[in-house]
């Protein structure tokens, strides 16, 4: 369920806004409000979803109310003077609806929170996962649970490898080849014939080098371009 509250001070367009939403499944209108005051008391003291707001109200505009909460909602911007839209967009609101508001502009405004919904939810669950991962790595006689998370970066030295982590470095009987098999190729990349990194724990990067905290890992001439291509697929 998606809880929504309206701030208005025209009551015509609280009850516009409260029809359109009783239309729409899995969204409820917990609580219409005529001014910022009463507005802010009540975020106080209550969390929602989706915030309709009105911009020009007495006491306090719409706008000021937004800019006094710490934890905002996501706010969708309903006034009849278009000249705030720049103001309302560098408060990072959700959209922006000129009054008299349509119920196809409306609908536009609920299809682009439910799609922020959808990426937002889905970088948790992916965020999520990748924390629970792990592999076991043999240490000695025993086999260690490593979650991939916590990995730096793991240098190559023959017939074993170094895996740096935040907490400390492990000697592991396992060859470079074997770790960048198993390693997800969308965090990890391997730069040198010597070393992998976790491509999120990279402070900086040049045409011949990555620092990594303090350490700072070469970039070897054949895996460059790999490397470039890499950074630029993911955005980075």
């Amino acid at each position: 369920m998606n809880y929504c509250l309206i701030i208005d001070d025209e009551l015509p367009a609280r009850r516009l806004i409260q029809m359109y939403l009783e239309a729409i499944p899995d969204f409820e209108m917990v609580a219409s409000l005529a001014n910022s005051i009463e507005g802010y008391k009540y975020l106080q003291e209550n969390s929602v979803d989706l915030l309709f707001l009105d911009i020009k109200m007495p006491l306090m505009t719409g706008l000021e109310l937004l800019k006094s909460l710490k934890n905002k909602p996501k706010v969708v911007l309903t006034t009849a003077f278009r000249e705030y839209a720049v103001e309302g967009f560098e408060l990072d609101v959700l959209d922006y609806l000129v009054k008299p508001i349509s119920q196809e502009r409306f609908q536009k405004t609920i299809s682009k929170y439910l799609h922020l919904q959808e990426i937002t939810q889905s970088n948790t669950h992916q965020k999520s996962t990748f924390e629970d991962v792990y592999i076991f790595l043999k240490i000695g006689k025993e086999q260690k649970k490593i979650y991939l998370n916590q990995i730096l970066y793991i240098e190559g030295l023959k017939d074993y490898i170094k895996v740096f982590t935040a907490y400390e470095m492990l000697i592991v009987y396992e060859r470079l080849g074997f770790m960048e098999a198993k390693l997800p190729e969308s965090k990890f990349i391997r730069v040198h014939k010597s070393f992998i990194v976790a491509i999120d724990k990279m402070i900086t990067y040049s045409n011949d080098a990555i620092k990594i905290g303090v350490a700072e890992i070469p970039i070897g001439r054949i895996y460059k371009q790999n490397f470039i291509s890499q950074i630029e697929k993911y955005k980075l």
